[in-house]
Order: C-alpha cells, then structure tokens, then sequence
C-alpha cells in the first residue's frame, strides 16, 4: 500500500512539474502574463515556413493599442488595422476585420496570409521575443519577434 501512495505522489509531482515547465516564457517574473500590446511585433514565420520577401524593407508588422482598442500594421506594402479583443489572463485574443488600403506590390501573397493569419488567430503564446499567434491547439499561423 505504501509503494501505491509513493506511486501516486510522485506522478503527481512529476505532472504538476511538467505543468509548470510548459508555462515557461509566457509570464513575466511577476507571474502575470507578459503584455503584448504597445509593442511592435515583426513577422517572421507563416504556417511554419520562414517568410521570404522581395523587399525585406517592407516587412509585415502589427501593434496593439489598449487605448482605442486598434491593431494597426503593415502587410509588406498595404496598411492593416481594425479592433481586437484581448483576454491576457487566458491569453486570448481575436482580431476583428478593419481597413486596408489596396496597393499591389510584389510580396501580396505573404501579406493575405499575414492578414489571414491575424483574423484565424484565437490565441496567443510568447516566449522571449517571440509572440506566435495560434488557432485552437494547431500549430502556429504566425510567428513576431519583438522590434526594439
């Protein structure tokens, strides 16, 4: 009976360890989620695959502003922006559809999936640097990494 209780403790342990190490990088020391929003977050990544552009001058990027609500960014060589919705606690979020101007440049295949990607995106992780923007548990749409 003893060797079941020790069995027993120690799974939990070892789970509840396993728990806490996948949490890694998606809070800050304080324990609360790190904040997303007032920060420039530059696209790196779209369904995994690194993204190429013909301008890299002209790299996709979105900001956050908790004032107004409103994302606004670039897609290579278009303006983006509307509302979002932002639950940090849960690390939810959902980019409502906005504006965008209507300039055809030569990367307008990585700016509709960077576009698409925001308006798919249900959630969020972060580690680091890097924000990655993400639909149920599939894997990453997108991947930011934080501009200076």
């Amino acid at each position: 009976m003893k060797n079941i209780i020790t069995y027993f403790c120690s799974l939990f342990i070892i789970i509840t360890a396993m728990s806490c190490a996948s949490k890694q990088g998606t809070a800050t020391s304080s324990g609360k989620p790190a904040d997303i929003t007032g920060k420039t977050w530059k696209l790196t990544e779209i369904n995994g695959k690194p993204i190429v552009l013909t301008n890299p001058k002209a790299n996709p990027y979105f900001m956050l502003n908790m004032a107004d609500m409103r994302y606004t960014g670039n897609g290579g060589c278009n303006g983006v922006g509307g509302t979002f919705e932002l639950k940090q606690d849960a690390m939810r979020i959902k980019f409502n559809q906005g504006m965008s101007t209507m300039i055809a440049c030569d990367d307008l295949a990585t700016e509709r999936a960077f576009t698409q990607a925001l308006l798919t995106a249900d959630n969020y992780s972060i580690n680091g640097d890097t924000l990655t923007l993400n639909k149920a548990r599939m894997a990453p749409l997108a991947k930011f990494v934080l501009q200076p």
